[in-house]
C-alpha cells in the first residue's frame, strides 16, 4: 500500500485564502464562544498577519525552551533532539517528564521527521490514485495512535500530557510565553495586543510550533544516500544493493508494502503508508506502566486514544512509522523493546518460526507468544511476510540477509555527504 496525499492547511492558512460567514461569527456570538474558538484552526486571524519565517523562527524558539513545562527542565526538544533526526537521545525505552521531570512515559518517542504529509486520521482510507472503491482501513493522523489530527493537534498534547510537560491548561501555556524571552518578540510577531485574549494567543503559538515543524531543511531535507542514490549522484555498495533488493522482495523482507520505498508521482518516498498494523511485539519491562496488572496498551483501540474503545478489531494496531533515520534511533516500536536495528529485524522473521528467541517462557514453560496483547485480540496481528510460517521452520531472512537489509536501512539517514 502506498500512499502519498499533502497536507494543505498550513499553506492555505498562510494564503488567506479561509473566510468566515457573518452568519457563523453571528452564530457563534450567541453562542457565547470565546472569539478564537468561533473558526476553524486554519482561518483564525490575529491582530497582524505573520509571515512563515518570522513564525518558524519564532517557533523554533519554542521548541527549544524548556521554560515552557510545568518542571522548567523539558523542551520539545529534550525528547525530539534535532541530533537524532527530532527522536529520542538516548535509549531509554520512554522518556521521563511531567512537573518532577521524573515521570516515566508509557511509549517510545517517535521521530518528527517526514511527517509533513501525514493525512488526517479515517478509519477508511482509499488512494487519490484513480482507485477509489479499495478500502486501506484505519490510516492517519499523528502519534502511534492516530489521535491528533494535524501537527499543531500533535503539538498540543504534549504541552498538557502528565508525563510529558505536564500544563495545566492552554493559559498556563500562554502565561510562560509571556515571560518569556521572546515575549516581546511574539507580540511583533502576531500583534501587540495577542496576549489579550489567551485561546487567541494559544492558537499562535500553536500555529508558530507547526510552522516550524513545516521548515523543509530541519525536518524533510531528503538528503540521505537514498536519496542521493535516487537522484543518480551517488552509489549503493552491493551489500546495500542487496539489502534494498530483500526490502522490497515480497517473498523475503517484503518491508515495502508498508514502508513504500519508490518514488511515486514525482515524490521521493517517505517509508510508509501511514497505515496501521498490530505486530505483537513482546512486552517491555522496562517501562514502569507495564508492571502494572492488567495493564496493555492497545493502540488505536486505547488506553491514550479513547474515541475507538469498542473497536476490538482496532486493539493492538499502531500506526507505521517512517523508516527514515532509523538508523539513528536507539529504541525500536511503540514500546521500545530493541535497542538495536538488527535485533528489530530479527523480531520480524523469528516472530512466528522460532518464538522462543523473541518471548519469555510463560506458564508451565510454554512460550508467552504475544505477551503485550491479551488474548481476545491476538487474531488482530499481522501474518503476511516475512511473518508467518511454523515454529521450527525457516526465517524468511537468514543472519547474512538481516545485516544487508540493516546495510540499506542505514542509507536511509539524513546528512550524507559524498566522499
Amino acid at each position: 500500500m502506498t500512499r502519498y496525499p499533502f497536507a494543505l492547511g498550513l499553506l492555505s492558512w498562510a494564503l488567506g485564502l479561509f473566510c468566515v460567514s457573518s452568519a457563523e461569527a453571528a452564530d457563534d456570538s450567541a453562542k457565547g464562544v470565546p472569539e478564537a474558538a468561533k473558526v476553524p484552526f486554519y482561518a483564525t486571524r490575529f491582530p497582524r498577519t505573520p509571515s512563515a519565517h518570522e513564525m518558524t523562527e519564532l517557533g523554533r524558539s519554542m521548541f527549544f525552551d524548556p521554560g515552557l513545562s510545568a518542571s522548567g527542565k523539558q523542551a520539545c526538544a529534550s525528547c525530539h533532539d534535532p541530533k537524532f533526526a527530532y527522536g529520542p537521545p538516548n535509549a531509554r525505552a520512554v522518556q521521563l517528564g511531567g512537573s518532577s521531570g521524573t515521570l516515566p512515559g508509557t511509549r517510545a518517542v517517535p521521530s518528527l521527521r517526514y511527517v509533513q504529509n501525514v493525512p488526517a486520521f479515517t478509519e477508511h482510507y482509499t488512494e487519490d490514485d484513480g482507485n477509489d472503491s479499495e478500502d486501506l482501513g484505519p490510516t492517519g493522523g499523528h502519534t502511534w495512535d492516530g489521535r491528533a489530527q494535524s501537527t499543531h493537534d500533535q503539538a498540543r498534547l504534549p504541552l498538557f500530557s502528565p508525563v510529558e510537560m505536564a500544563n495545566r491548561d492552554a493559559a498556563a501555556v500562554v502565561a510562560k510565553v509571556e515571560k518569556a524571552a521572546y515575549a516581546a518578540r511574539f507580540r511583533e510577531v502576531f500583534g501587540a495586543p495577542i496576549f489579550d485574549d489567551r485561546e487567541l494567543a494559544f492558537r499562535a503559538v500553536l500555529l508558530a510550533l507547526e510552522t516550524f515543524q513545516q521548515d523543509a531543511a530541519e525536518f524533510y531535507p531528503y538528503d540521505s544516500k537514498y536519496d542521493a542514490w535516487l537522484r543518480r549522484k551517488a552509489e549503493l555498495t552491493p551489500q546495500e544493493q542487496r539489502g534494498l533488493a530483500l526490502f522490497n522482495d515480497p517473498a523475503k523482507g517484503n518491508c515495502a508494502s508498508c514502508h513504500p520505498s519508490a518514488i511515486i508521482r514525482g515524490a521521493f518516498p517517505g517509508f510508509t503508508d501511514f497505515g496501521f498494523v498490530a505486530l505483537g511485539v513482546p512486552r517491555n519491562p522496562e517501562i514502569p506502566a507495564n508492571r502494572r496488572r492488567g495493564y496493555y496498551d492497545l493502540g488505536l483501540c486505547g488506553p491514550l486514544r479513547t474515541d475507538l474503545r469498542q473497536r476490538a478489531d482496532y486493539c493492538g494496531l499502531f500506526r507505521v512509522p517512517s523508516l527514515r533515520n532509523v538508523a539513528a534511533r536507539k529504541v525500536f516500536f511503540h514500546n521500545g523493546r530493541f535497542h538495536r536495528l538488527e535485533d528489530a529485524v530479527r523480531f520480524y522473521v523469528l516472530r512466528d518460526v522460532q518464538p522462543e528467541r523473541v518471548y519469555p517462557p510463560g506458564a508451565g514453560g510454554r512460550v508467552a507468544k504475544y505477551d503485550d496483547l491479551p488474548a481476545p485480540y491476538r487474531g488482530n496481528v499481522n501474518t503476511e511476510a516475512p511473518f508467518g510460517g511454523k515454529p521450527g521452520g525457516t526465517p524468511a531472512l537468514d543472519e547474512a540477509e538481516i545485516a544487508d537489509v540493516v546495510a540499506f536501512l542505514e542509507t536511509l539517514t539524513d546528512g550524507y555527504r559524498a566522499p
